[in-house]
């Protein structure tokens, strides 16, 4: 009879929570007609990409810009029709409002707090109202962007209080720490770039691999792929001085600016997509893996900021085709914010074949469906895989990106969820017709989290379509 192991107990055997470790068949418990008692934990995740779809675009299904998410259509439920119009705050644009109000239904806060907590962090604290289990990250907030004016242009996870719920963590090497710990804050830099986040399981992992381990040999196997994969990623994430032979050479340190050098007084910054796009998948790796291990069940994560002001160049290829060659303020014929992908929105004109921004917004969705990828390949005990269990709901600041209409500005802004261990209806394109706040409420309620997002006497009207 196979032995039952109890996860978090394992997992204090190997040294450090902090390691974490894939779910082992030893920790699943079969009765007699093959039904697992294995429970999958709740997570909410908000994905969030700058500057919107334009509500003509979004009209057209997978023929164009949508083309990278069709691969993963059954697992999607794509909403149109979403509005957040009343979210709008006077002499400010859907840069600031649309992005503070993705996620939350309100208007912000302040320029550093949201006027409500987001729908990740309502869940969480529904399902944990005593606090996350030990060992868990209580919330995991990272991605890549340059555009920083307000918080609510690139941070998208909000505590009940509207405050943010954890820093964000915009380069690889944080994000690295966050999920695995660091090392003493006594031990100096040098010794950190020469040691491994392993070295401290290196003895347990050999005895949960060797011949007096209780795990069986498809686990040792497990572990010993997990093991490596971590080494990979801090390898990656470090460029570690002290390399293990074995295993893949790192990248050079990120040339990428941070802090205020990203965003330059407003006036954005040049980057080619080799450089945008190696920064945004290891932190997307680096996140995968983290839900995987069970270190976070809730957060955000951001690829590109709302308003985001870049100069992109470089070719873009899909399925080995090039799409297009990006050379954004050649073909604006200007330099700085006035050279930026961000103008292309502005220039939106739906009776124009807007091939520029037609090849941002290709590209953002083919970013976003490699982390969507990563989720899918991994598989749990009730056959569906990270993807299908969790709830990860994608949007963004604008249904159209042209700030002389609100109305316009606001509606229409593009949703997308996953099923959430069917809850939602997936692989369908629906028309909701809802405001935002009705549609995250009777998401929230379909997750059974409470209290609602809005005021207490608004009138709710849920959207049952959307439910299984």
């Amino acid at each position: 009879m196979k032995k039952k192991l109890n996860r978090r107990a394992l997992l204090k055997g190997l040294g450090s929570v902090s390691i974490g470790l894939p779910l082992l068949e030893e920790m699943i418990t079969v009765d007699a007609l093959g039904a697992s008692d294995a429970k999958i934990p709740v997570r909410a995740f908000n994905v969030f990409f700058g500057l919107g779809i334009p509500s003509p675009l979004q009209s057209e299904g997978f023929n164009d810009v949508l083309e990278p998410l069709k691969p993963l259509s059954d697992k999607l439920l794509i909403m149109r029709n979403v509005d957040h119009v009343r979210c709008d705050v006077r002499g400010i644009n859907a840069h600031f409002d649309g992005a503070t109000a993705s996620f939350t239904a309100e208007p912000a806060g302040g320029e550093a707090k949201a006027g409500g907590p987001s729908i990740d962090q309502v869940i969480r604290h529904s399902s944990y109202p005593n606090g996350m289990p030990n060992g868990m990250i209580s919330s995991l907030v990272a991605g890549t962007f340059f555009r920083r004016s307000r918080v609510g242009r690139y941070h998208h996870s909000y505590n009940l209080d509207g405050t943010v719920s954890a820093r964000m963590q915009e380069k690889p090497r944080d994000l690295f720490d966050r999920v695995f710990g660091s090392l003493s804050d006594q031990e100096n830099n040098s010794k950190r770039l020469k040691r491994s986040v392993l070295d401290s399981v290196l003895e347990q992992y050999r005895f949960f691999t060797g011949s007096n381990s209780p795990l069986g040999a498809s686990s040792k196997g497990r572990i010993k792929d997990h093991l490596d994969r971590v080494r990979e990623f801090e390898q990656r994430a470090f460029s570690l001085a002290k390399k293990n032979e074995q295993g893949p050479k790192a990248p050079p340190p990120s040339r990428l600016p941070h802090g205020g050098p990203a965003d330059p007084g407003g006036e954005g910054i040049d980057i080619t997509l080799d450089e945008l796009r190696t920064e945004w998948r290891l932190l997307a790796d680096l996140y995968t893996l983290a839900i995987e291990m069970d270190r976070a069940r809730f957060g955000s994560i951001t690829f590109l900021a709302a308003g985001e002001r870049i100069r992109l160049t470089g070719e873009y290829k899909y399925n080995d085709r090039v799409r297009y060659n990006f050379n954004d303020s050649t073909e604006h014929g200007r330099g700085g914010s006035g050279g930026c992908s961000h103008e292309w929105w502005h220039k939106f004109d739906e009776k124009r074949d807007n091939k520029q921004l037609r090849a941002h917004a290709h590209m953002k969705m083919n970013e976003l469906a490699y982390f969507m990828n990563r989720l899918d390949r991994v598989k749990e005990p009730n056959g569906k895989s990270l993807l299908e269990n969790s709830l990860l709901t994608i949007s963004t600041e604008s249904g159209d990106g042209r700030h002389n209409n609100v109305k316009r500005e606001l509606s229409g802004v593009f949703h997308a969820v996953t099923g959430a261990n069917g809850r939602f209806k997936t692989g369908q394109i629906m028309d909701v017709k809802a405001q935002g706040i009705d549609l995250y409420n009777t998401m929230l309620g379909a997750m059974g989290a409470d209290p609602q997002l809005g005021p207490k006497d608004y009138d709710h009207s849920s959207i049952d379509k959307i439910l299984v």
